[in-house]
């Protein structure tokens, strides 16, 4: 019997969109042929969510969950094909059925938590809806006081944690966090290679050209400073109040910041852009001509 490899499991996962353990043990009856797995995958349940695994799935919905005491935040996002399918009360159900195990078992590995059950699910969804499903990220947060914001759209999502304050003034923040969406929580918290990207986008702009050293320097100091201050949090004007910025907001409830999590649906996935003829022909099932 041939060995199977975590390699052969990983491309079997990648090819189908099934779960670890039903590919693991279609290997083994394909005695470690990748081929062969499929073709045996093909001829049971999961053939209708294998066949809809390579497509790009990037709508779908980002949920929050807030534990009872503000304690703990945990932002989930689920992605369907179409926006359509993310409006579905099925997909929604399952969505929020996922988050529940979630937040119950303590788990933010989406691996560890799509098993048996929820992988079920998820392939008798795609089944019955005829779209990719997936779960893409998990994350939690944890502080004195924690509080979420989901936007009307349910395409962003975001998560505040802060050391003393209050729910409602870590939920206004959170809003400002999906409305503004900083980089960083403060400027201290950016990357260097961030800073230094700045720097050569700044000493390469016009009005630096021919300018002394130490003037180029000085100009680029006080960008730079403009640039921490729009991406960091803490230095951001408060949406609900411009005339005040987030740190002046926490200083005003006796908070301090301990981190956000901000969630936008889709963002990172590379959708393959097709023109209309191919779009119509693989609706009908045939290719193009």
């Amino acid at each position: 019997m041939a060995a199977i490899t975590a390699s052969m499991v990983k491309e079997l996962r990648e090819r189908t969109g099934l779960g670890m353990m039903e590919c693991k043990k279609a290997l083994v009856e394909a005695d470690g042929s990748v081929e062969g797995a499929i073709e045996e995958l093909r001829k049971k349940s999961g053939l209708k969510a294998a066949k809809k695994a390579g497509r790009t799935a990037a709508e779908g919905v980002a949920l929050v969950r807030v534990s009872d005491d503000n304690k703990k935040g945990t932002i989930l996002e689920v992605n369907a094909e179409t926006d359509f399918v993310a409006r579905d009360d099925n997909f929604l159900t399952f969505a929020n059925q996922v988050l529940d195990v979630a937040v119950e078992k303590g788990e933010t590995d989406v691996a560890a938590l799509m098993t048996d059950d929820l992988e079920k699910q998820r392939e008798e969804l795609v089944q019955k809806i005829g779209e990719n499903i997936s779960v893409r990220r998990l994350v939690e947060i944890e502080g004195d006081v924690v509080e979420g914001y989901v936007h009307s759209n349910n395409k962003i999502a975001s998560v505040v944690a802060l050391k003393g304050g209050n729910a409602d003034t870590a939920r206004d923040i959170a809003m400002h966090v999906a409305a503004v969406n900083p980089r960083v929580a403060k400027p201290e918290d950016m990357p260097q290679e961030e800073v230094d990207k700045e720097k050569e986008v700044i000493k390469a702009q016009p009005d630096m050209e021919g300018k002394p050293e130490e003037i180029v320097e000085k100009m680029m100091t006080g960008r730079i400073k403009k640039f921490l201050k729009e991406n960091s949090l803490v230095e951001q004007p408060f949406v609900k109040n411009p005339d005040q910025s987030v740190a002046d907001l926490l200083k005003e409830q006796g908070a301090d910041l301990i981190g956000f999590i901000r969630l936008e649906v889709g963002e990172g996935i590379e959708v393959e852009e097709k023109d209309f003829a191919t779009e119509v022909a693989e609706a009908a099932g045939t290719d193009k001509a």
